[in-house]
């Protein structure tokens, strides 16, 4: 289900939408000089997408801690263990919290290590868990140099590897990465190349110039453009936001941050006293030198781990009076089928992640107005792995599909659906599916990806291939007591459906 969120207004007075299903995919690189409205940009996209996906933030100055107000995110204070980051990072992942990692008040080494352990906990949560996440990181150059700095090894490594992780990694786990920077020279090429999606702001250096209109597919005469933006203007591109680059002025917001950019203000007048008002002291300051501002205590991590476990805020509308539900089992099985099957209508279905699937299974659920318990994730994975394999009313009742389904439960929930649409083809004796076929029930392109999993099958005892004549395949299941017909591994996806 496509979900469309206002960035602003581009020329013409026409509104700049943002797919955010597409951004969960492609990642995001916002880039602009200090001043530019980056900071802005990120809490306008945050605030709209709040009511839609879970989020994460990494904020190196607390200046997002103020979204818990609004929109209930749990702020982290970043100052404790390394297994107390961890744990909490976990219990985010497991009970859909947005929250947001304050890093107010660390220096820049323990700002690294700190940020490091929360994304690497983000990163290894269980697989039930791999939910849709925007993880949103701002002043991403701190935390994924290009170079060496003022910091320790060990940290500028532990940091650059967990930044690598969420871009280059993340999609398959649910991690969408925002990245936000000052300065593309000082950012990470490995880890600024992953991202799709661009929104670039006013920046004057030449290099960092250079660099955004090459990123953005413009000729180096056109780069000078960015010393003219306005602040809270940006060029966008990418799949998420335009095929072509566009300018967008970004919209307003609902929540500020509690840093504040000066304002001129009158000067006092200066009197005869002045001199004394600075080195005039009270016995009390000679005595008791004074004390910096003290920072709030961090919250205890029990207490925390706890407002983690609480039922979040809806964000939604108040929903209207329920009125009784009267349908019966039977109807709301076939009502859960038909749900499933738009799910899986989707051409694009196939090369999502099965926790992708899931939620759009869960909203379009609760579009139809079915109540009560869904199935759970492991069930929603079966019914995917089944549904993959095309199996029809009257072979689903076969003694040789029952021993099919019997065998798919010692494969991993990736392998289930691909190993069930071989069994099927053989059950019911049809050709054998090409690599082409197979590589898109297994959500990716590479051919060579799907004979791997036929050889793996094969280490397995599970089937046992052969070549009839220089083009036919056959794959027989020896415990099925059945094999394949002869089919051309090397046909098109659209012949092998036929």
């Amino acid at each position: 289900m496509q979900i469309a969120i206002d960035m602003g207004m581009g020329d013409g007075g026409r509104t700049t939408p943002l797919d955010l299903e597409e951004l969960l995919a492609t990642r995001l690189l916002v880039q602009g000089n200090s001043g530019s409205g980056k900071s802005h940009l990120l809490r306008r996209l945050l605030e709209q997408s709040a009511a839609h996906v879970q989020q994460i933030i990494i904020d190196p100055e607390g200046d997002f801690v103020t979204l818990s107000d609004r929109f209930g995110h749990v702020v982290v204070d970043a100052e404790r263990t390394e297994g107390e980051l961890i744990a909490i990072a976990t219990r985010i992942r497991q009970h859909r919290v947005s929250a947001v990692l304050n890093l107010e008040g660390l220096d820049a080494e323990q700002q690294m290590l700190a940020a490091a352990t929360f994304l690497n906990g983000l990163f290894d949560a269980d697989r039930d868990h791999w939910y849709p996440v925007l993880v949103v990181v701002d002043e991403a150059q701190l935390f994924a140099p290009a170079g060496g700095g003022e910091v320790s090894e060990t940290a500028r490594r532990a940091s650059l590897g967990a930044m690598t992780n969420l871009m280059c990694r993340g999609r398959k786990r649910g991690l969408a990465g925002v990245i936000a920077t000052q300065r593309l020279a000082k950012l990470a090429k490995n880890v600024a190349a992953e991202a799709s999606n661009f929104l670039m702001g006013r920046t004057f250096l030449d290099i960092d110039m250079a660099r955004a209109a090459d990123l953005l597919g413009m000729e180096r005469r056109q780069a000078e453009m960015f010393r003219d933006l306005q602040r809270g203007r940006f060029i966008a591109l990418g799949p998420a936001l335009s095929r072509r680059p566009i300018p967008v002025t970004i919209g307003a917001v609902e929540t500020s941050a509690r840093s504040t950019s000066p304002k001129l203000m009158p000067l006092p007048e200066v009197g005869e006293d002045t001199h004394d008002l600075v080195f005039s002291f009270t016995p009390e300051e000679i005595k008791t030198p004074p004390r910096p501002m003290a920072r709030p205590q961090p919250v205890p991590a029990a207490d925390l781990m706890a407002q983690l476990a609480r039922p979040q805020p809806d964000l939604s509308p108040a929903p209207r009076e329920r009125v009784p539900d009267t349908t019966t089992p039977e109807e709301r099985t076939a009502m859960t089928n038909q749900v499933l099957a738009e799910v899986l209508g989707d051409p694009n279905a196939g090369f999502k992640s099965t926790a992708v699937l899931y939620q759009d299974f869960l909203v379009r659920c609760r579009i139809r107005r079915l109540r009560g318990e869904q199935m759970s994730l492991p069930e929603f994975r079966r019914h995917i792995a089944v549904a993959k394999a095309g199996v029809d009313g009257e072979l689903a009742e076969t003694e040789g599909w029952k021993a099919a389904l019997e065998l798919s439960l010692s494969l991993t929930d990736d392998l289930q659906g691909v190993f069930l649409m071989l069994a099927r083809a053989a059950v019911a004796n049809e050709p054998c599916p090409s690599d082409a076929a197979i590589a898109r029930v297994y959500g990716t392109h590479s051919l060579g990806r799907a004979r791997r999993l036929i050889t793996y099958f094969e280490e397995r005892d599970l089937i046992v291939s052969r070549m009839e004549g220089k083009t036919g395949r056959i794959l027989a299941f020896p415990d099925l007591g059945s094999e394949t017909a002869p089919g051309d591994p090397d046909a098109p996806e659209a012949v092998a459906a036929e």
